[in-house]
């Protein structure tokens, strides 16, 4: 009890908005940001809070591309468990914004600045407990592993695919909670769910181009390289994926059935069989966030061509951005786009590199601790199980064995959504909620 009471649960949330504060104000996009600063200034934190100087690293690839792992030391009683986040953001523009998006501003109820929601509240969050942990005197049964890194959002330099490459064993884990997926989803000021990210789907572009001889305009023909790409863009966009269920996304749409009502509620549990009726399919399709957790999207979000106005094309081209399944492979995908393009005259060549992303099978331990913490703080919320629609930097790990689950106690309204926008914002009510759900998850799994 002394040990509590020289760290007053009052003193807590105050202590974790000042590092919010301080990491906001620390720009960290990949264009003028230093990811290296954030690091060696959350990093003076845990030194200053006794963590030996072995115990933490700050490792950086190239100048301003700066990694911190801290390494909480436990009884050895296991394998660690790693919390990972990110410390960089986009790029945010001031006159995007309301006002200066690296100015920390509380207002009207709500957390202002560039990675509020992306991810720097749940930077904070990790941060904030493991101090709070250690400040107590909590000897966790294993080590637990906190990683903040850098380019998950963009550049050159993704941290935990380096660390992974050239540092394994400062994060080598039994398994790891992702604070950068999962979360809560409310609409209209009500919690609906709270989502375990156990999969996530694989981010592949392709470039799409056709090349003519040209010519002056005043002689068209039909030969036209931007006719030719627009007919096969048309006929991308009528096409769907086949419908791909894996063990997650099946448990997400069977617990959604029971949280959903009415025609949805009925769609979802139709989905559940084989086969599934094609016009619940189409109902649930029409939903955005149904359909990228349904099939392996892609779709065009980039396109020029020609040279002069009072001149026939010589090339056209396009970006199609795919994020696939996992069950998917990228060579499949490739394949599809060329017979649903179905002109040779397009040329397709993958942009980058892709691996598919294993599913981390959900570990029932786990689940139960989670929802122990959630229903603690709030009755009655279901628990669900999902598969990330974008990407995240779990997908380095499952590739490297680690499981990997996406895990955070923040609420995001699903008509809010800012990440990545302008005036991005996080309810200072959620921040806090999230602050005492991942404190309760931290400790019931250090155990």
């Amino acid at each position: 009890m002394a040990l509590l009471a020289a760290w007053p649960l009052c003193a807590q949330p105050q202590f974790a908005r000042e590092i919010f504060k301080e990491l906001i104000e620390i720009n960290t996009t990949d264009s003028t940001g230093d990811n290296t600063r954030a690091a060696e200034a959350m990093a003076a934190r845990f030194r200053t809070a006794g963590f030996p100087a072995s115990d933490i690293q700050v490792l950086a690839p190239a100048p301003r591309k700066g990694n911190l792992i801290v390494r909480f030391r436990g009884q050895g009683a296991g394998r660690p468990i790693l919390y990972l986040g990110h410390l960089d953001v986009v790029e945010a523009k001031r006159s995007d914004w309301s006002f200066d998006p690296f100015e920390f501003r509380e207002q009207d109820g709500y957390f202002y600045g560039r990675g509020t929601q992306d991810m720097k509240a749940d930077d904070a969050i990790l941060i904030a407990n493991f101090l709070r942990l250690k400040r107590e005197g909590f000897i966790p049964a294993r080590d637990l592993i906190l990683a903040l890194t850098a380019d998950e959002e963009g550049g050159s330099f993704n941290g935990v695919e380096w660390l992974l490459n050239n540092h394994r064993g400062l994060i080598d884990a039994e398994y790891c909670l992702n604070a950068d997926a999962g979360g809560g989803t409310s609409r209209d000021g009500r919690r609906q769910y709270l989502g375990i990210q156990a999969a996530e789907k694989t981010f592949r572009s392709f470039k799409l181009e056709v090349s003519n001889p040209g010519g002056h305009s005043s002689l068209p023909t039909k030969d036209n390289a931007i006719y030719h790409l627009a007919e096969g863009l048309a006929r991308l966009a009528m096409f769907d994926f086949p419908v791909r269920l894996n063990e997650v996304t099946h448990s997400y749409f069977e617990r959604m059935a029971s949280i959903e009502q009415g025609q949805r509620a009925a769609d979802m549990k139709t989905l559940l069989q084989n086969p599934p009726a094609a016009d619940a399919i189409a109902r649930l399709s029409a939903t955005p966030s149904f359909n990228a957790r349904l099939r392996t999207t892609c779709v065009a979000t980039m396109l020029s061509g020609g040279h002069a106005e009072n001149a026939l094309p010589q090339s056209a081209t396009a970006v199609v951005n795919c994020r696939i399944l996992p069950s998917d492979t990228p060579a499949e995908v490739e394949r599809t786009l060329r017979e649903v393009l179905a002109n040779p005259q397009i040329k397709i060549s993958p942009m980058g590199q892709a691996s598919v992303s294993p599913v981390s099978t959900p570990d029932p331990k786990i689940l139960a601790e989670l929802t122990t913490a959630a229903a603690a703080l709030w009755p009655g919320t279901p628990v669900v199980t999902g598969m990330g629609t974008g990407a995240t930097d779990g997908k380095y790990l499952r590739i490297a064995g680690i499981p990997t689950y996406g895990v955070g106690g923040i609420f995001t309204d699903a008509d809010d959504v800012r990440a990545h926008g302008r005036d991005e914002r996080v309810l200072v009510k959620s921040f806090f909620d999230g602050l005492d759900f991942m404190y309760r998850v931290m400790r019931a799994l250090g155990k």
